[in-house]
């Protein structure tokens, strides 16, 4: 994707900001995080006409009735699944390509899940010449079940539930992070998935940008 060549500065100041206020200001410690979101140019991640808000801290909205989480839940989310080198990592949601592409500077291999077709665009124009980054286009709540087992399943989103199917792309011993909707409050969370269960923990009160297809099952009611 193009940048006029006038913007290409404006938008790393605007970046070193972002990193000075809304993540050095949080619970996004981890220097690796932190210094792979200094890196990459989030501009790029967004549709043309949202460039402007790429580093402000409120959520982007997208067509289809979809939102991009702003940079601090993304933030949160990867420093809360303790991404090694060696990991292997699912995305749910990739959108524009962003978390995809800041998890790709700290893990060994990352399959980033999206249905949206506009956005799975826009990921795959931006994510070109990342090589250890595969994009899936498809439904996300079923992940990539043809590229598991993985040892971080991270859902740049939040949802009512986690489905199994999901669960089940993780490794035992894996860790998780995502955002929740309780009672319509967004919480990020994590947890880990052992041999007798998976759960996972509320940790921070965040907005966050609700993903389709997660919803509970409601009771019928007369």
């Amino acid at each position: 994707m193009s940048i006029t060549t006038a913007e290409p500065a404006r938008f790393e100041t605007m970046r070193y900001a972002m990193v000075a206020s809304q993540l050095r200001t949080s619970s996004v410690n981890d220097p690796r995080v932190v210094e792979a979101m200094a890196r990459v140019p989030r501009e790029q991640f967004v549709p043309a006409a949202q460039r402007e808000l790429a580093y402000r801290d409120r959520l982007i909205p997208v067509a289809g009735g979809r939102k991009l989480n702003a940079p601090l839940a993304t933030g949160l989310l990867i420093t809360l699944a303790q991404v090694a080198p060696q990991d292997r990592v699912l995305l749910i949601g990739a959108g524009g390509g962003y978390a995809a592409a800041v998890l790709a500077e700290l893990a060994s291999e990352v399959v980033a899940v999206e249905e949206d077709p506009t956005l799975a665009a826009l990921a795959r124009d931006a994510l070109a010449g990342t090589a250890n980054v595969t994009l899936v286009e498809g439904v996300l709540a079923g992940g990539a079940p043809a590229h598991a087992p993985f040892d971080v399943l991270l859902v740049d989103g939040a949802v009512e539930q986690l489905p199994d199917a999901l669960v089940a792309q993780l490794k035992v011993g894996g860790r998780a992070a995502a955002g929740l909707v309780d009672r319509g409050v967004t919480r990020i969370c994590s947890g880990q998935r052992t041999d007798a269960a998976f759960a996972l923990t509320d940790l921070y009160d965040v907005e966050c940008a609700v993903l389709p297809g997660f919803a509970r099952p409601r009771n019928f009611r007369f």
